[in-house]
């Protein structure tokens, strides 16, 4: 019988581990954090206040099983009416902490919060042992992985060559908008939702010089559009494997509009992806993932709008390309490049380069000790595609002899191989649910499953 878990992590997918555990009467938690302040991971605790969610407010409450939680906790705090809002990460930072802060008040003994670096998780006869930098030892039946997002990798010739002024590997580093003038030119690699939140933070923070945002595509995140008129959902999982999603996009598009047809395989991507043999997996990684990302991960009208204006005014440009080689000089970094569709490589010379890539999950190149620690001993292994940690259908993480370790579970984004959608917070709370009840051996109990 489980009685102790030990969740490694408090961000979203920790802190919502830990409540689902309470709100299931199951085993007695320990939640352990690294940073100053849990309960609200990287994508909430780093956010500026001009960062809004991506989602509306009504489909971002915490828990499957109440939808309208967080609509609620806003109107308790003075915000009315804001289910069709994009409200701010900060704002929702906040709510998360205030649900630990609560559970934390009711929960007696049953949940406690230790802040300190994990070193090292290990099977023991009865569980697991975690072992904390400091020398303590956490002695639990059952752990879980849940940290988060990885940073980014540096792109081919980027890194240690360049200093730490001109080159800002970590995009959530406070020392990005400062340092800068208006004469000044930045690179951001990427053109993504992490391009964008940091394009918006070098306006707001007064930047007043050149932006220019570069990926192999040049593809921006499209906008969320007004809720549409109701239409006849798919009725089943579609059968056609990874490889095939973005033509049926395309295809339903026609008929019912792009963002309505991303909507409505919502409920079934999880299971196409699983269904998905490993090379039609790689194949939509390859040529298609790109296309899916910006419609599936779209932005709130607000901050489409914002974006549009710094490159009607010339502020911001986009272009798709390659970046061949990166060379300091006392002027600032010449970056060589070359053009989608084009031979001829160009010279851009930039003040500060900010790697906007997005979060990376590739357990062979991660610099994250604990991680690095497990992987070599063999405790877990990278997922086939190279997306974050090997794990089952049941949140295992898969050791590197292809056995399933009952002891040691991992959520969140890092089980992108797994479940592909599992980045956002509608899917990471059913993921914590279902763990909860499987380790609360309250499976009976029903969810939502939005």
């Amino acid at each position: 019988m489980i009685r102790h878990v030990a969740i490694i992590g408090a961000g979203f997918s920790g802190t919502l581990q830990a409540i689902n555990l309470l709100r299931h009467d199951g085993p007695r938690a320990t939640l352990i954090e690294r940073a100053d302040e849990p309960g609200k991971g990287l994508a909430y605790g780093a956010a500026y206040p001009d960062h809004v969610l991506n989602v509306r407010a009504s489909n971002m409450s915490a828990l499957p099983d109440d939808p309208g939680h967080f609509v609620r906790w806003l109107a308790a705090n003075g915000r009315e009416d804001a289910g069709a809002t994009f409200v701010q990460r900060v704002t929702y930072g906040t709510y998360l902490r205030d649900q630990l802060n609560e559970a934390l008040a009711k929960s007696g003994d049953r949940l406690t919060v230790v802040k300190a670096d994990v070193r090292d998780v290990q099977q023991t006869g009865v569980g697991a042992a975690v072992t904390l930098t400091d020398g303590r030892t956490i002695a639990a039946d059952t752990a879980v992985l849940a940290v988060g997002n990885l940073p980014p990798h540096d792109p081919p010739g980027f890194g240690d060559s360049l200093s730490a002024d001109r080159y800002k590997s970590d995009p959530w580093d406070r020392s990005v908008p400062l340092g800068l003038s208006d004469d000044d030119t930045v690179l951001l690699i990427g053109t993504g939702l992490t391009m964008v939140d940091i394009a918006l933070l070098l306006e707001s923070s007064g930047f007043k010089g050149r932006i220019v945002a570069l990926s192999r595509r040049g593809l921006l995140p499209h906008r969320h559009d007004a809720p549409g008129p109701m239409h006849a959902k798919l009725a089943e999982r579609p059968v056609a494997p990874p490889s095939e999603l973005v033509a049926m996009v395309r295809g339903r598009g026609e008929e019912i509009g792009w963002r309505s047809a991303v909507d409505e395989l919502r409920p079934y991507t999880q299971a196409m992806w699983a269904n998905g043999t490993d090379a039609e997996r790689q194949r939509f990684l390859r040529h298609l993932r790109p296309w899916w990302d910006v419609h599936r991960h779209r932005l709130a009208p607000q901050v489409a709008d914002r974006l549009a204006a710094m490159q009607a005014r010339g502020q911001l440009e986009v272009v798709a390309g390659k970046t061949i080689a990166a060379e300091e000089g006392p002027d600032g970094i010449a970056v060589t490049w070359r053009r989608r569709g084009s031979d001829s490589p160009e010279t851009l010379v930039v003040q500060r380069i900010i790697n906007c890539t997005g979060p990376q999950g590739d357990l062979t190149r991660t610099t994250e000790p604990l991680l690095a620690t497990l992987q070599q001993r063999g405790v877990v292994r990278a997922d086939p595609a190279r997306l974050g940690l090997d794990v089952d259908g049941c949140a295992r993480t898969i050791a590197a002899n292809g056995e399933p370790n009952e002891w040691l579970y991992a959520l969140g984004p890092m089980t992108r191989g797994a479940f592909w959608e599992i980045v956002a917070v509608p899917d990471i709370r059913q993921q914590t649910w279902n763990l909860a009840r499987r380790l609360s051996n309250a499976q009976w109990v029903g969810g939502e499953g939005l």
